[in-house]
């Protein structure tokens, strides 16, 4: 996985989900402690993924994407759960994945961020580096529906 801060920004803010659902901490809580700790100018080490260190990662994009997700959960989650197959819901989403589409979602919620194919790419770089199986491939056709929904402008074809 590339070492860019910016989706080092993208790998923190899915950790953060993650760690802010399962330990029910609060976002504001969880961004602190990743300040703190894992990213960002004081964090400990050269930014060796393997021990957890994002320390390279853009952390205004890190906390705007965790803030964002937090405090669009429930649209987002609703979005997730059209998008997803009747057999899948939400809460049997592996964890993890269920923090890379949310974060996800977030950012493509972002009007003025990135183009939507470009957050797409970059959720489907962070997802193969959690996961060896198909979940990258779920996580690129659910964040190309949200796409789809929160950037229609985007995949609009001149005719």
């Amino acid at each position: 996985m590339s070492a860019r801060p910016r989706t080092l920004s993208r790998v923190a803010a899915v950790q953060a989900l993650y760690q802010a659902e399962q330990g029910a901490t609060s976002p504001e809580t969880v961004i602190d402690q990743f300040v703190r700790h894992r990213i960002g100018g004081d964090a400990p080490g050269h930014g060796d993924m393997n021990e957890g260190r994002l320390k390279a990662a853009d952390v205004p994009l890190f906390a705007r994407i965790v803030r964002t997700a937090t405090q669009q959960q429930d649209t987002i989650d609703a979005m997730l759960v059209a998008a997803l197959p009747e057999s899948w819901p939400l809460a049997r989403i592996d964890p993890v994945l269920r923090a890379l589409m949310r974060a996800g979602g977030a950012e493509l919620w972002m009007s003025d961020g990135p183009p939507a194919k470009v957050v797409i790419n970059e959720y489907l770089d962070v997802a193969h580096g959690f996961f060896s199986g198909d979940e990258p491939r779920m996580a690129n056709g659910i964040l190309d529906r949200l796409a789809h929904l929160l950037r229609p402008a985007e995949f609009q074809t001149a005719g």
